[in-house]
């Protein structure tokens, strides 16, 4: 009997044993949970209506809309590969998103074709490398940091994106010699449009999460002043190709729009509810729009969206139980971790690595947070480490990476990124 059933007693006895000796009443455990429970309050009112809303739109449109011929032809495995690693690794620089956000947008090209190596690649710089916070990390932190987090971005991307090729190139070669031929597979839909389409989304997504900076300057200030105005103009254009190109009737469309404009005028100062609004509609829309490719693109951004968002909430909650918010403390405490960074040695690189992988890093929060810890002894080597490691990875992206890729690759990727993340900066520290 309990050659089959010993799971089950171990379970059991461990979920009890958990239970039973649980800190209850103990002020950091309390506290803790009192940081986990505000994190994932935080994370669900800044980034999923603002992130995580568009970039499931932005990933079913690409499932949809793009050919398969497209992807293949610049990202696939039999895609020329200095094409392939260059579009990956710059392709972040305009979105001024979050690792989160990155996830949908990974999952779709990786789902479409994309070689493991440049879809790494594009999993790894995507969140490091936007203008912002390169601009943010010189202006603060020192041109010379912010130029080695740029290069080391890009560089390591690519770096890493080989590695993960070379380390699964046997089921890489196999996905090639499956893949069919791009021109066998190209859309009859033009270029202009779908990337009209996608663009209008993306700049949806990158000016309704632009954040205010007083250390960004005078140009990132003034677009950030106007930025609903731009959100705004980009779903204007966003409507007109739904009507012009996508099939979509005017008056529907219209049904959307006056609630919205009219939210938008009655709540000025709060922009979030004409925002949800319009997103509420086109996804009304689109889920009843029959048998047609719009109705397929919602079912296709539904999809990603319940396989990623409970991973994400529930990783944002166990960060949170561990490591607090921004200026509070989880189970573990902060100053453990500001005397294990200090200096330049090897290890403190590799701590600062290895902490950056599994903290959560909301977009430009990074940059105040190593400030802090550059006050408090943190050595150049380290800051760059955890510049390198912390945006692209955190305990809940991993949940989700290991849904889309599998375990094996996902202990892979994450060993690569924190180990290539401290031989950087070990080598800049000492430099």
């Amino acid at each position: 009997m309990w050659k089959t059933q010993w799971k089950w007693l171990a379970g059991l006895v461990g979920g009890f044993l958990f239970c039973y000796c649980l800190p209850v009443g103990t002020e950091r455990f309390d506290h803790a949970v009192i940081e986990s429970l505000a994190l994932v309050k935080w994370y669900a009112r800044e980034h999923v209506l603002l992130c995580l809303v568009p970039a499931f739109f932005i990933a079913g449109a690409i499932g949809v809309f793009v050919s398969r011929g497209a992807v293949m032809r610049y990202l696939g495995p039999k895609a020329k590969k200095w094409i392939a690693y260059l579009v990956a690794s710059v392709s972040g620089t305009i979105l001024a998103v979050c690792s989160c956000t990155i996830l949908p947008l990974f999952a779709g090209i990786y789902k479409m074709g994309a070689g493991l190596g440049p879809a790494s690649a594009f999993l790894y710089s995507g969140p490091a490398i936007n203008i912002m916070a390169i601009v943010l990390t010189a202006r603060v932190l020192g041109v010379e940091l912010g130029i080695a987090r740029a290069v080391g971005a890009i560089g390591l991307s690519i770096v890493i994106g080989v590695c993960m090729h070379l380390i699964f190139r046997r089921e890489e070669q196999e996905k090639a010699r499956m893949a069919a031929d791009p021109v066998d597979v190209e859309s009859g839909r033009p270029l202009r449009q779908n990337v009209l389409y996608i663009g209008s989304m993306i700049a949806i997504l990158v000016f309704a999460n632009l954040g205010k900076s007083d250390d960004s300057g005078a140009f990132w200030l003034a677009i950030w002043s106007v930025k609903w105005y731009l959100t705004s103009l980009a779903a204007l254009v966003l409507g007109f190709m739904l009507v012009r190109y996508y099939g979509m009737k005017w008056w529907k469309l219209a049904c959307v729009a006056v609630p919205v404009v009219v939210l938008a005028v009655v709540f000025p100062d709060m922009p979030l509810l004409a925002f949800t609004a319009g997103f509420l509609g086109i996804g009304a829309l689109t889920s009843t729009a029959g048998e047609n490719e719009l109705r397929i693109w919602f079912e296709t951004s539904w999809d990603f969206a319940k396989k990623i968002m409970p991973l994400l909430l529930f990783g944002v909650l166990i960060a949170g139980l561990l490591l607090g918010r921004v200026g509070q403390e989880g189970l573990i405490p902060s100053g453990y971790v500001e005397k294990l960074v200090g200096g330049n040695s090897l290890l403190a690189n590799f701590f600062a690595a290895f902490a950056g992988a599994f903290m959560y890093f909301a977009t430009l929060t990074e940059v105040p947070i190593l400030e802090g810890l550059i006050g408090a002894g943190m050595g150049k080597g380290p800051a760059l480490a955890l510049l390198l490691a912390g945006p692209a990875l955190s305990l809940p992206n991993m949940l989700v990476i290991n849904s889309v890729m599998g375990p094996r690759k996902t202990v892979a990727f994450v060993s690569l990124v924190i180990l290539f993340s401290t031989l950087l900066g070990f080598f800049y520290g000492n430099w």
